[in-house]
């Protein structure tokens, strides 16, 4: 049977039409001068499915976690492409065809993979404890081989965790490289519940917490300071009657409060105040910190929802271009009676994709970088209306100035997550490098971009040319070479 995929924007196009391949390709081309300092591996995922939807049309968000690794040692760079082979991908391949239907709605796959594990591990990818944990928020990790991306299995922390979902988020405490991470649904579909957890970084559990969310909702990403974990809670909310009459996971409900849990790190989650905020929409947490009696956590947000294919229930969803974007700062008052989020806006930017130097995880900070958009610098007349999730510009953020620079790829360009690589282990904040995957929409290439993070303006210090193009990804990070497995 011959493989056609759905002629739809999630699947054509030269972001998302699909990749579909596995290899290695070693001393790619380069034009500039990688720096010395780049001694490691910059890994990342993306969605790729292998097999057309089973019904017929699918989201972006559905496809398998295929994970791309470039490892730089003396100023050459190596590519390595490889699949994530999860029990759903195993599955697909010996029948040949997809077996899987709605994203995240187990009521709609094939008979015969039912009870089986759906991750896709396509969503992020973490370096802990000499492997990689490749993440699907609904699943345990799937852990890989650094150096050769073969896939070792489901994660479950030796037997500490069960069968919980598992956080495409994990943050890592830079005082002691401990991993934290959330689960939410984690007593099953549409439940409320969330547990926390915090583990040594040889992969000990150190502690563990039980929380009930105000309702049942997708919690992407989350925050963690040396005492207080913060928890956003958006008005996306599950439901399993839904899905078992064949419905989306999410929903959006706009009459809904944004909601913020704030507990301790250290207790048993009974201490824990929820805050409210206006229904907007968030996804990314850029940093987190405390101050006085406070905690402040700055997201990328929207005032509307940005996920048009998970509408409200009578199908409507805003048009993209009628949202405002922009970064936001949200602070919990821990002295006061008030229950209610302060809003302060750091910068009217339509941006994503936030990154801080992880030295500085959880602390007060002053850089950040992240994706940005400007579409006076788009070519509409030539290219016609940009894809879904452009951005087409890198952008430095001074949090205690509040001054940006950016820099913009070109006319036909946009960008993929960025990351943040420090110059050295003792570098000052913010010194070091940016890595990002350039999408050339016309020629439908792709380059990696390194650039120096506190002078972005100034352009690539080195562009990685590929000899093929890549699908958009959505996370990676970056190993140094001492973290590295054999």
């Amino acid at each position: 049977m011959a493989l056609k995929f759905p002629d739809t924007p999630d699947f054509t196009g030269p972001l998302y039409a699909p990749s579909r391949f596995e290899g290695v390709v070693r001393d790619l081309e380069v034009m500039g001068t990688v720096p010395a300092e780049l001694n490691g591996r910059f890994v990342q995922v993306s969605p790729d499915p292998i097999y057309p939807p089973m019904l017929g049309d699918d989201i972006f968000f559905n496809g398998d976690g295929a994970v791309t690794s470039f490892h730089f040692s003396g100023g050459h760079v190596d590519i390595q492409r490889r699949y994530v082979e999860t029990e759903r991908l195993t599955r697909q391949r010996a029948a040949r065809r997809s077996l899987h239907g709605l994203y995240r709605n187990p009521f709609t796959d094939d008979p015969s993979v039912k009870g089986l594990n759906r991750s896709t591990a396509n969503t992020n990818i973490v370096p802990f404890n000499g492997m990689l944990l490749a993440l699907k928020e609904d699943s345990l990790p799937y852990a890989m081989n650094p150096a050769t991306l073969d896939t070792i299995g489901e994660w479950d922390f030796g037997g500490q965790i069960g069968n919980a979902p598992f956080t495409a988020h994990p943050k890592f405490d830079p005082e002691n490289g401990n991993l934290l991470a959330i689960g939410y649904e984690a007593r099953g579909l549409a439940t409320r519940d969330i547990v926390y957890y915090e583990f040594s970084a040889d992969g000990k559990k150190l502690h563990e917490i039980w929380i009930e969310a105000p309702y049942a909702s997708s919690v992407h990403d989350f925050a963690v300071t040396p005492n207080y974990v913060i928890i956003p809670v958006p008005p996306l909310t599950s439901d399993r009657d839904r899905m078992e009459k064949g419905g989306r996971h999410f929903e959006w409900q706009a009459d809904l409060e944004f909601q913020y849990g704030v507990m301790r790190r250290d207790g048993d989650g009974s201490d824990i105040r929820w805050f409210t905020g206006p229904g907007c929409f968030q996804a990314h947490v850029l940093n987190a910190y405390e101050e006085d009696n406070a905690v402040h956590i700055d997201m990328p947000s929207a005032d509307g929802n940005v996920f048009f294919f998970f509408p409200e229930a009578d199908g409507s969803a805003p048009a993209p271009e009628t949202l405002h974007f922009h970064l936001a700062r949200w602070t919990f008052d821990l002295q006061s009676n008030s229950n209610i989020a302060v809003h302060t806006n750091l910068l009217d930017l339509p941006c994503e994709f936030p990154r801080c130097d992880p030295r500085v995880s959880g602390l007060p900070y002053r850089h950040a970088v992240m994706l940005g958009c400007d579409m006076s610098l788009y070519a509409m007349d030539r290219l016609g209306p940009p894809p879904w999730q452009f951005f087409n510009m890198l952008a430095h953020f001074d949090v205690a100035t509040g001054k940006y620079e950016a820099w913009s790829g070109g006319d036909a360009e946009c960008f993929q997550e960025p990351t943040f690589v420090p110059r050295s282990p003792d570098a000052p904040e913010g010194d070091g490098f940016v890595l990002a995957l350039l999408n050339h929409l016309e020629t439908r290439t792709t380059e990696l971009v390194i650039l120096e993070a506190l002078d972005l303006a100034k352009g690539p210090i080195a562009r990685v040319k590929l000899p093929f193009r890549l699908r958009m990804s959505l996370h990676g990070n970056w190993l140094p070479e001492a973290t590295q497995a054999a």
